[in-house]
This record gives C-alpha cells, sequence and structure tokens, in this order.
C-alpha cells in the first residue's frame, strides 16, 4: 500500500498532494490528488473526515482539483478532500482508447464483468475499498470513520450508486449534473453493455440510482443535487434527474436545484462548490 507523493502544493492554507500506488484491482499504477486542510497539517494528530470527489467522463484526478475550488470551503470546514481518477490507465486492452465514453477516463465506478474489461475495470471496487484503506494507511491524519462522497457527471453517477449500495458506509452525498439513470440513456447504455454485456440487465439496476433507490430502507435521505437549465447533456437526455426525484419519493429529501442559465461545465460546480463541502460538513462534522 506504499504511496509515493509526486508533489506538494500549497492550497488555501493546506497541503494538496499528487500521488500515485499500484493497484490491485486495476492492475496499474493509478493517480489520486489528496487535499489536506491546514487544520490536518498543522495539527497532525488531528484527525479530519474525508470527502470523496468522483470526476466525470475523459477526467484525471487534476480537473476537480484545479477547476472545482472545493478545497475553499474544505479548508474553511477542516475537511480532506479525495481526487480519484476515473479508470485504469495503460491496460493496453484493444479499443480502450477509442471513444471519449468508454474506457479509459470512463470506468463509469463499475467492476467490469465482461472480458477483456474485467481484467482491470474494477473501479467500483477501488472507490469503495481499496483507494480509501491505502489513504487510511498512509495519511494518519485522515479519520476513516468519517467519510462522504460527491461528484460530477458520470462521478455523480458512481457517488448516487456507492452510497445507495453501501447503506451507513459514506455519511453524506451530493452530485453535480449526475448520470441518474444509466440504464436509459446512450451514456450509460454503451458502459453498461460494454462492462455487463446487453443481457446482463441485473446487473445494470445494481449500478443504476434510479432503480437503487426504490430499494432504499435505510435512513431518510438527504441528497443535494444541481443542475444546470443550459446543461446541453440534460437536453439530451443523458442525465434524466427526474426519474430519480420521482423514484426517491417517500425516501427523503432528493431534490434537484435547477440553476438558471448554469451548464455542464465546472464553472458551474466552482459557483456551488461551497454549497456541497458545506452539505457535507452538516454530516462529517456533526
Amino acid at each position: 500500500m506504499a504511496v509515493t507523493t509526486k508533489a506538494n502544493i500549497a492550497s488555501f492554507g493546506g497541503k494538496l498532494l499528487k500521488c500515485t500506488h499500484n493497484a490491485s484491482t486495476t492492475n496499474c499504477e493509478m493517480a489520486f490528488n489528496l487535499y489536506l486542510p491546514p487544520q490536518a497539517t498543522v495539527n497532525p494528530l488531528r484527525k479530519v473526515p474525508l470527502l470523496i470527489y468522483l470526476a466525470g467522463l475523459t477526467c484525471t484526478p487534476d480537473n476537480g482539483t484545479e477547476k472545482g475550488f472545493f478545497q475553499h470551503a474544505a479548508s474553511q470546514k477542516g475537511i480532506a478532500v479525495l481526487y480519484p481518477d476515473t479508470s485504469p490507465r495503460g491496460l493496453n486492452i484493444p479499443g480502450e482508447d477509442d471513444a471519449y465514453d468508454f474506457g479509459t477516463g470512463a470506468g463509469f465506478y463499475v467492476d467490469a464483468t465482461r472480458e477483456p474489461w474485467s481484467k482491470g475495470y474494477k473501479m467500483y471496487s477501488y472507490i469503495a475499498a481499496e483507494l480509501p484503506q491505502v489513504v487510511f494507511s498512509n495519511f494518519d491524519q485522515v479519520d476513516g470513520s468519517r467519510v462522504g462522497i460527491f461528484g460530477h457527471s458520470m462521478g455523480g453517477h458512481g457517488a448516487l450508486t456507492l452510497f445507495l449500495k453501501n447503506p451507513g458506509k459514506y455519511r453524506s452525498v451530493s452530485a453535480f449534473a449526475p448520470i441518474a439513470n444509466p440504464s436509459n440513456c446512450d451514456w450509460g447504455r454503451k458502459a453498461f453493455g460494454g462492462y455487463f454485456g446487453e443481457d446482463d440487465k441485473a446487473a445494470w439496476s445494481e449500478h443504476d440510482a434510479t432503480e437503487l433507490v426504490k430499494k432504499w430502507e435505510g435512513e431518510p435521505l438527504d441528497v443535494l443535487i444541481d443542475v444546470g437549465t443550459s446543461d446541453n447533456f440534460y437536453k439530451q437526455g443523458q442525465l434524466l434527474p427526474e426519474k430519480l426525484e420521482e423514484a426517491a419519493r417517500g425516501k427523503g429529501k432528493v431534490k434537484v436545484r435547477w440553476q438558471v442559465g448554469y451548464d455542464h461545465s465546472y464553472f458551474t460546480m466552482a459557483t456551488f462548490a461551497d454549497d456541497h463541502v458545506n452539505h457535507a460538513a452538516r454530516y462529517l462534522l456533526g
């Protein structure tokens, strides 16, 4: 579980670490960024909670780090932020670099069961188990008992499904423009068909937030979701957040905030970044 720190950058009074490690679930070296707030760097004996940010299609750990501005509120609240990658890289699987929405940069936070993708495309297990354990083992300042999760687009899908599949594992969840019903959009059908096979609809449902929320029996949900009214991917039917809202009726608070004039970009996330970190803080610091 050794970690190599390749950069140590001052950010909002804390430290942003750019790291790599060899991952057994994905069979390759994986990069991640970790923001440690000033509360953890000034007093290394202090434990701080962790908020995991899952990025969207084509992204690396650097996209959220450099454009999301989550460190601002995280520094104020005393929360560490973990930025994983979005897929394995360099597995040399034929076709993995052919499209932006499948393969490299598009792991969809699932464990592929279909060959050849099952040889390393295990992003669900990587995010749910291996990477957090690597962080907790190497950074004593991070409190493994207080973890939240959020994400954007494909990463919003990942955050929602990981939260819903693991009651009690994460204390908070939120999403920007999530792919909320992937079984019924082109992005999701392509990913699920490729990673699971066209006929394994049970596996599709197990990684579809709209289907998972129907079976939710835990505490009442409190899910913050922001979608821009000028989001072209919403207009193309790729996100379907209204399907999630409908399926979640009676399960708690799952409400989309429609942000007038905002699109699918990091400009939207930067605008509402503090809201999402503060949403997590209510559960991570309470």
